[in-house]
């Protein structure tokens, strides 16, 4: 099939002023990648070969872009002046589109809609022009009837109102309708109804997002920052996040200044923003001489007004941020069947009393399954690290981290017998087997798919391994001790969530979850320093415990390789994959340490890329 594809990039983008007086909008950046970036690669994924986009304003910084982009070869420019409109823009390229089927697609509208399927319908539907609509009430303007067929534009009571996304396909017969000259192809539309068949193709339930305001734009920004299970996004160009405090969603894009003793929740800030030294910013986009202030609740989903979803972890649980009197809390909602609703309850109270610094426990609902928290903000000690610190920094934080993992191994343990929930859950053999079956049933056969011919000498391996992690002396274990569940309050005070899979385990499982954390690596001689501290401050010999880091590393890396394998594959939080690499590598490591002991497991994993 011969298609081709034109981008409508020639607008002023007014409705986004002041942010447009200094960067066009095709370029304004999500997470350090140009709109326009995003979508000539979607378009390019059906096979496209020649690309058309018109341009006018600031024309040549986007030229500039084109050239250097992996795109340049494949594009053709259509420079206008005056600005021709959307129907006059596909006129002016006539003789490039006139002999295929071709895709428009708007330049500042980001989705994940099927544009394969979008073109294949087109192709058999005998319409003149296909649009890809969806029900946006904000937008609803389309008169559709039952066959999908636009049947109008503007109000109607007797027919079906959709949205046009901004993306259609169109037959090339459906040039000679429009005008030379400045023409709008909503016009063309309407004229074409009345000879031709102008369908449409329902992609209601896509993600969709046309940039087209401040506020649309930076709720664009933070949603691609959830589909990427993060909360920040900090461009490489920032150097230093010395004294700089960050709640909430923040993207930090190229160039942008960061001054000494900020703060900053629920913002975006631009190429060449610059930051006055002590200040707070909130609910808002910075850019070089400009700020636009923002509400929250145009920035984020909200169940009602004052109640938003938050958090990007594995959980199945739903946590909402909403308001109990003046004070911010977290709202928790459990599935009805959730077995460790009661036990965080319980477990709250006994880490409270012996000073682990879990979040208060408000008010609950144990028929509703839900609980009321402490708002700990959204500051995780993985995202603090994104945010470039020098080494001293990064050993002070990781110090008051060790320091309530100490806490938890030695005072709440001896006071375990206050908490009969926690004190009969025992992180035994048992458990440890099912966690290696886990590793070998999502990652190893899942993800990577992979027979494992020998796997009775595997599984001797494990019942070893298992065995052995079992007879090392055991403390209460967080069980989950990793960088994305320890969250960095005001004043770098490190504070702890999702302890209710806590258990009676060895203590240097939770001493590897976070000094050898896929997702937040450290140097190779801090990690040093940080286990010679936890084994100072505990006062235990070091000769025993240094035994028993080992076997827990590689029973936590396989543990962690088969979690993010079935987030990612069965529950469909793709941005775990990206965990997965430093994952093996650091399971890599341990067994090549340990390949006399567990041979299979090393060739195993060798042999895996």
């Amino acid at each position: 099939m011969k298609l081709r594809t034109f981008v409508l990039a020639a607008g002023r983008g007014e409705r986004l002023r002041p942010i447009t007086d200094h960067i066009p909008k095709p370029l304004l950046p999500i997470l350090g990648k140009p709109v326009l970036e995003s979508v000539l690669e979607r378009v390019s994924a059906l096979g496209v070969n020649k690309i058309g986009i018109n341009l006018h304003y600031k024309r040549n910084e986007i030229e500039k872009w084109i050239r250097q982009s992996a795109f340049s070869n494949r594009i053709k420019l259509f420079p206008e002046k005056p600005v021709l409109g959307t129907g006059g823009a596909l006129k002016n390229a006539e003789a490039f589109l006139k002999n295929s089927t071709f895709l428009v697609h708007n330049s500042d509208i980001l989705s994940d809609m099927d544009l394969a399927g979008l073109v294949e319908y087109h192709l058999s539907s005998g319409n003149l022009a296909t649009l890809a609509v969806h029900d946006y009430p904000e937008f609803n303007k389309l008169r559709v009837d039952r066959k999908g067929l636009l049947k109008g534009v503007g109000a109607s009571q007797k027919l079906k109102k959709l949205a046009f996304t901004g993306i259609a396909v169109y037959r090339p017969g459906f040039l000679k309708i429009l005008p030379v000259g400045v023409s709008s192809v909503v016009d063309a539309w309407q004229r074409a109804m009345e000879g031709y068949r102008i369908g449409t193709f329902d992609v209601t339930g896509c993600r969709w997002t046309d940039i087209g305001t401040p506020s649309s734009y930076a709720k664009a920004a933070i949603a691609e920052l959830k589909e990427n299970g993060e909360t920040l996004h900090i461009h490489p160009s920032v150097r230093n996040c010395r004294d700089i405090e960050l709640d909430g969603y923040v993207v930090i894009e190229n160039k942008a200044r960061l001054s000494k003793g900020i703060s900053l929740r629920n913002c975006v800030l631009l190429h060449g923003s610059q930051i006055s030294e002590g200040s707070h910013y909130e609910n808002c986009i910075l850019g070089p001489r400009f700020r636009i202030d923002l509400r929250e609740s145009d920035l984020f989903d909200a169940v009602n007004p004052c109640t938003f979803l938050i958090g990007t972890g594995g959980s199945d649980r739903k946590y909402y941020r909403t308001k109990t009197g003046s004070r911010s809390a977290v709202l928790m909602q459990c599935h009805k069947d959730d077995p460790d609703f009661e036990r965080q309850m319980e477990y709250t109270h006994f880490f409270r009393k012996y000073s682990i610094p879990v979040p208060e426990l408000l008010k609950k609902d144990a028929e509703k399954k839900t609980a009321l928290f402490e708002d700990l903000g959204d500051l995780s000690l993985y995202s603090w690290l994104k945010c470039r610190r020098e080494e001293k920094q990064q050993e002070r934080i990781y110090r008051k981290v060790i320091d309530i993992l100490v806490k938890i191994h030695t005072v709440a343990t001896e006071h375990v017998s206050e908490c009969p929930l926690l004190q009969e859950r025992i992180f035994d053999y048992e458990y440890l087997r099912w966690e290696t079956d886990y590793f070998i049933e999502r990652f190893v056969g899942g993800i990577r798919n992979i027979r494992i011919r020998n796997l009775s000498v595997l599984k001797d391996e494990f019942n070893r391994l298992a065995a052995r992690v079992d007879s090392f002396s055991k403390t209460i274990i967080h069980r989950d001790f990793q960088s994305q569940n320890v969250m960095i309050t005001r004043g770098e005070i490190p504070r702890l969530l999702d302890y209710q899979g806590a258990r009676i385990g060895p203590s240097a499982y939770d001493v590897v979850s976070i000094l050898w954390d896929p997702y937040s690596p450290i140097e190779e001689d801090l990690r040093e320093r940080l286990v010679d501290y936890y084994i100072g401050q505990r006062g235990i010999s070091e000769k025993e415990f240094l035994k028993t880091l080992l076997p827990c590393r590689l029973q936590r890396h396989m543990q962690a390789l088969g979690a993010y394998s079935f987030l990612s594959s069965v529950k469909g939080k793709k941005y775990f994959v990206k965990y997965v690499a430093e994952g093996l590598r650091l399971l890599k490591e341990d067994c090549k340490l340990a390949q006399r002991e567990y041979p299979t497991l090393y060739f195993l994993l060798i042999s895996i890329p």
